[in-house]
């Protein structure tokens, strides 16, 4: 019989989690919300004790603590989520399972899966992914391998240009107020239009500002790490009318200073939603199972 892997995606919403010998073996998949980290995470462990798993992928939403060496490793840190900064995800696995536990954040995990579980983007040497929905962030594949510094690339709190005349929210953000995650994930457009996102009209000045927005960060990316592709994923991006208005807003902002063919077309195969759709999290964790064994 093949080995079974189990994988989980924890976000601040809500926790998705499977287990199966691969991408297209999944033999049970569930969802349950986030609540406290009690309930939630006992959830979890209860799901993967009804399988004989080989190794579990952990990647909840962060910002965490990735470095072995740290007395803290395995937790999550500066949350603005209520009742979960501090909690140990990792140790509290350790407390029931030994086998080996594959520890990312939630978005390094979905870039993971992009990446490995993708044909035609394992040809490629760098890949970011970005979440656009109830909190913003992006993993980051260099050479194959995610990357990792003194914690994990905050992307979503990267600070972008704010013209206050033309859009005076103070944004979400309760670290930074207007980054990106501030201006520019779903709670900000719900708090700044005083409705969820998903009841937009196609022709609402939200989505025009919202691009924007996307494609000043994606130029930040763009010129930072010279990605080879950029993967935009999160419940924001369902909208697909961003992705024509973003790539558009790129090339005008970097203003023909790359000279990189990929960046002077339609950009259509640089700029992409996710292949693996709203699973890449939750595959990419398993692919992470996989990958410890």
């Amino acid at each position: 019989m093949k080995k079974l892997y189990g994988g989980m995606e924890g976000g601040g919403t809500k926790f998705i989690c499977a287990v199966g010998s691969g991408k297209d073996e999944i033999i049970e998949e569930v969802l349950f919300p986030t609540t406290t980290p009690g309930e939630t995470l006992g959830q979890t462990i209860a799901f993967f004790q009804k399988y004989n798993v080989s190794a579990i992928g952990l990647a909840p939403f962060g910002p965490l603590d990735l470095n072995p060496a740290s007395p803290t490793y395995g937790s999550i840190t500066a949350t603005p989520k209520p009742g979960w900064a501090g909690t140990n995800v990792v140790a509290a696995f350790q407390r029931i399972f030994d086998m080996p536990l594959a520890f990312e954040l939630d978005v390094n995990a979905a870039a993971f899966g992009e990446y490995s579980l993708i044909p035609e983007n394992r040809s490629l040497e760098s890949l970011v992914y970005f979440t656009i929905g109830t909190g913003i962030g992006a993993g980051v594949i260099i050479n194959g391998k995610v990357t990792h510094g003194l914690t994990h690339p905050e992307v979503g709190h990267m600070l972008l240009p704010h013209d206050l005349k033309k859009d005076p929210f103070p944004g979400t953000c309760p670290f930074h107020g207007d980054c990106f995650e501030g201006l520019a994930s779903g709670p900000a457009l719900a708090r700044r239009w005083r409705k969820p996102a998903e009841t937009f009209p196609d022709n609402h000045p939200a989505w025009e500002q919202e691009a924007l927005y996307i494609a000043y960060a994606l130029v930040n990316i763009i010129l930072t790490l010279s990605p080879q592709r950029i993967v935009l994923g999160g419940g924001v991006m369902e909208h697909q009318l961003l992705f024509p208005s973003i790539r558009d807003k790129v090339r005008v902002l970097l203003n023909g200073y790359l000279a990189s063919p990929v960046l002077t077309g339609t950009m259509e195969e640089f700029i992409v939603p996710p292949a693996l759709g709203k699973r890449s999290g939750v595959l990419g964790a398993l692919a992470l199972a996989k990958s410890c064994v």
